[in-house]
């Protein structure tokens, strides 16, 4: 009988969970079903509160917080094995990256938190649940992130192409794949979606600019887009990650942003996600011939088309072209992070995260 898996995952939009169930083998893999599960709307607005005035969390709130996003996991597994037909007991491991509500890698004392209940899942579905994947790395000196790098490795890897893949959801990140067996790098370029999805929701009411079309319409604010890139966290040498605690709307603000044409900022705001990640790959992959693009960023046309224009030497083109629909690929690499786990096999890559060597990531709570 094959061994499934099951990968779940909710980034930093916080607007619900994906899931997928994988079959691993030779092909190497089969991705077996897909769906989502949108968060109820007061807890997706309880959760955006907590990342946003995290000094307002209580221990309390946290704790409760944690048990409903679990529940919401459980139910989305739930929701993926009723809708495949597969029967739990033929699923090996839930991988559940569970949701970020705070990651401060840089600090003396280095933290990332992701709420999630794993147990609940665990119980709920009579399946192992592997959860906390990025403890293991912290404590050895690493970000914690990206965690998908070796995911993208052991699919995408190429004799010879020189390649990157680059995953833009709330934040972008790029995996840096020689061909042949080089070290791979990896690490968070900075703002994917989330400004450009604040900054329409603030002015169009919208949950995104849908194709990137408004952002097409406005002109792109030199002056504007030069104070941006002047960020520290730009210039700061890799490894390095970030997320909504630092790029939201005070960064917005602080950076002036009120005192613009609204649609230019947008032009604005989607050229410094084209630019920061065409830079990065310029800075630590110079001669990459093929980026490969995933997460909801790829579906922004007026997105791709700057990076594009940013990285003229090299074909952008989407996963989808290369064997995996870039919507699952996050989910697919934390259903193959279950698996490693399980396998007692390590799971970070260093080069990526800054870790003192290679872990097996992930703490396994029993369905019994």
């Amino acid at each position: 009988m094959p061994d499934y898996y099951i990968g779940l995952i909710s980034g930093t939009s916080m607007d619900g969970i994906d899931a997928v169930l994988v079959q691993f083998g030779e092909s190497p893999f089969q991705m077996i079903a897909t769906a989502s599960l949108p968060y109820p709307p007061d807890l997706r607005a309880e959760l955006m509160a907590v990342v946003r005035q995290p000094q307002s969390c209580t221990v309390d709130v946290m704790g409760r917080l944690d048990h409903w996003t679990g529940e919401c996991f459980r139910e989305a597994a739930l929701k993926l094995l009723s809708e495949s037909g597969i029967d739990a007991n033929q699923v090996r491991a839930v991988g559940s990256h569970g949701q970020t509500v705070r990651h401060r890698p840089d600090e003396s004392r280095p933290f990332t938190i992701q709420i999630g209940n794993p147990n609940i899942i665990a119980k709920g579905t009579g399946i192992p649940c592997v959860a906390d994947f990025r403890g293991a790395d912290i404590a050895l000196g690493g970000q914690g992130a990206p965690l998908v790098p070796p995911f993208h490795e052991w699919l995408f890897r190429s004799e010879a192409v020189d390649r990157c893949i680059v995953n833009i959801g709330g934040i972008a990140n790029v995996t840096v794949l020689p061909r042949g067996n080089g070290e791979i790098r990896g690490f968070d370029t900075g703002p994917g979606n989330t400004l450009l999805d604040s900054w329409a929701r603030r002015h169009l009411d919208i949950a995104y600019d849908e194709s990137g079309k408004w952002a097409a319409e406005g002109y792109c604010d030199d002056a504007l887009l030069s104070g941006m890139l002047a960020d520290p966290y730009f210039g700061k040498t890799p490894p390095k990650s970030t997320g909504f605690e630092y790029f939201n709307e005070e960064w917005l603000t602080a950076h002036g942003v009120d005192n613009h044409d609204p649609a230019g900022v947008q032009a604005t705001l989607c050229e410094l996600t084209a630019q920061t990640i065409a830079t990065a790959i310029d800075s630590i992959a110079t001669g990459t011939q093929e980026v490969l693009v995933c997460g909801g960023g790829v579906h922004n046309t007026e997105l791709v088309r700057r990076l594009s224009a940013n990285l003229p030497a090299a074909l952008v083109d989407s996963t989808a072209e290369y064997g995996l629909d870039p919507d699952w690929v996050e989910a697919c690499a934390f259903a193959w992070l279950a698996m490693r786990a399980l396998d007692s096999l390590p799971g970070n890559a260093p080069g990526a995260t800054g870790a003192s060597r290679p872990a097996i990531l992930g703490a396994i709570h029993p369905a019994d």
